[in-house]
């Protein structure tokens, strides 16, 4: 059992480092089409990195809360297949309260999808990250209106559960 864990790890390694590599090499072809901008590039790339390692340290205590104090049966029960409606909704609000990049809530979908969390729900919360905020809300009703924000917030809580139902399915043709 411990060698097939460690096969699986040593596997999912080398995926990891090939993608590496590969995005590494497409990046220095990029440059080298347009050497013009490798400043730039350079640079933007800089700020990003350093921006991720600020955070880096936050995302590893809050992922190692979340194993530690949530259990996997509360997980399943809350945003597994079987959650329904309910598991929508939590993964909409989950999504939807913090602040922060995008790139924050890739670990904990993992960590969501590691606990059996639905794909359906995995999409719902991502999504929701990205496409509604509190802060946000508050800002877009103040400048554009009720009627719009609430017109807005109803089509993207509609279609990102329709595009997390799709992916779904997707995912289960694909495996």
């Amino acid at each position: 059992m411990k060698n097939t864990t460690e096969d699986k790890q040593v596997k999912e390694g080398r995926k990891n480092l090939i993608g590496l590599g590969f995005v590494t090499l497409i990046f220095l072809i990029i440059l080298k089409m347009f050497p013009e901008k490798s400043s730039s590039v350079m640079d933007v790339s800089l700020f990003y990195f350093k921006e991720m390692m600020l955070i880096f340290p936050a995302i590893v205590l809050l992922m190692g809360l979340f194993m530690v104090w949530i259990s996997k049966d509360i997980v399943l029960k809350y945003m597994g297949t079987t959650s329904g409606l309910k598991g929508i909704i939590i993964s909409i609000i989950l999504g939807a309260l913090p602040t922060g990049p995008l790139y924050v809530a890739f670990p904990l979908a993992l960590a969501l999808k590691n606990k059996g969390a639905s794909i359906t729900n995995i999409v719902v919360f991502l999504s929701a990250w990205a496409c509604i905020k509190i802060p946000q809300e508050l800002v877009e009703f103040q400048f554009l209106g009720l009627k719009f924000m609430a017109v807005r917030l109803a089509l993207t809580i509609i279609f990102v559960t329709i595009m997390g139902m799709i992916v779904e399915k997707l995912n289960k043709i694909v495996e």
